[in-house]
């Protein structure tokens, strides 16, 4: 082999070595670790490169966090990591936290970043409150008149309740519940008019914000206004609801009368045909008397004389012919 090939050969070996022995011992963190008074050993960072654990990452999150004051160590950096935790957000919300007095320690951190929130955000809105709106919400005092009010719900994030606390929903819910509740047991809605700071009074009394990770601060009437009149509404539609029931009932007894006149027609009738049976009976009864010799013809002719002035009472009674007997 040529021996100039050889030489640049060798070169060239060397300096790939060279530089996969920086990469494999990264002298260059572990000298600014030690500028930093970062107490992180060289072999600790070969390791993380064999894990797969970026030692740049874990180098400055301990450079940061040491000259902010906090105490952590490469381990719990290298684990939050490995968990899939975002350190950086971490290191941040540490300082912020650390800076307005907020109490917070690393894993308090680190569970509310596994969990899903950003602890970050969640520091800036405990230093920050927030102002939550509420959607309007309805609700009928005891004299009938519904109100729709609206309220702002400033609250700040409970840092211990991040972690399985509930969110904006619930305090918005619970806030809705309680302007309703309020409102409700007021006797008259000119009350809740003229007073609107008793919704929010009532509402804070109730410890609306346990078991959520915020913290409510204050809850502001923004807007009332007047609805409907619901209880004249009710009060309406029950009496429309009574004089349906009332024409049933009457068209109900208007029915059972008009049943019982027709029961009494026929009644009536057969009472006539049961009349004029009987008297289809007379003559054959006459005709009897006759052949036993118990009637005679001056009797005969003595009733004929009776029935005929009856008839003629009738008549001068009756001049329209109506018959009574109908």
């Amino acid at each position: 082999m040529n021996p100039e090939i050889s030489v640049i050969i060798t070169i060239v070996g060397g300096i790939i070595a060279f530089f996969l022995l920086l990469y494999l011992l990264p002298v260059n963190l572990w000298f600014t670790a030690q500028l930093s008074n970062v107490k992180i050993s060289l072999l600790n960072l070969v390791l993380m490169r064999l894990r797969k654990v970026p030692p740049s990452l874990v180098t400055n999150a301990m450079i940061i966090s040491s000259k902010a004051g906090l105490k952590l160590t490469s381990n719990e950096i290298e684990t939050h990591y490995l968990a899939g935790g975002n350190v950086n957000k971490v290191i941040k919300a540490l300082i912020s936290a650390d800076k307005a007095n907020i109490p917070l320690n690393f894993k308090l951190a680190t569970a509310i970043d596994l969990a899903g929130r950003d602890v970050f955000d969640a520091v800036q809105l405990s230093v920050n409150p927030q102002v939550i709106n509420t959607p309007p919400v309805a609700a009928v005092a005891k004299d009938g008149i519904q109100l729709i009010a609206k309220a702002r719900v400033t609250v700040r994030a409970n840092i211990n309740q991040l972690v399985g606390g509930a969110g904006e929903e619930t305090i918005l819910a619970r806030v809705g519940e309680g302007i309703v509740t309020t409102i409700g047991s007021s006797e008259s809605h000119k009350q809740v008019l003229e007073n609107p700071d008793r919704i929010s009074k009532t509402v804070l009394s109730k410890g609306l914000d346990s078991g959520t990770a915020f913290e409510i601060l204050s809850i502001d009437i923004a807007d009332i206004d007047i609805g409907e009149n619901v209880g004249a509404k009710l009060q309406t539609d029950q009496a429309e609801a009574d004089l349906k029931v009332a024409n049933a009932r009457a068209e109900e007894r208007r029915a059972m009368a008009v049943a019982y006149e027709q029961e009494m027609r026929a009644k009536a009738q057969e009472a006539k045909a049961k009349v004029i049976e009987a008297e289809t009976q007379i003559p054959l009864a006459m005709a009897e008397a006759f052949r036993n010799g118990n009637l005679g013809v001056m009797d005969y002719y003595k009733m004929q004389n009776i029935q005929a002035d009856t008839d003629m009472r009738s008549s001068i009674s009756n001049p329209k012919g109506n018959d009574r007997s109908k």
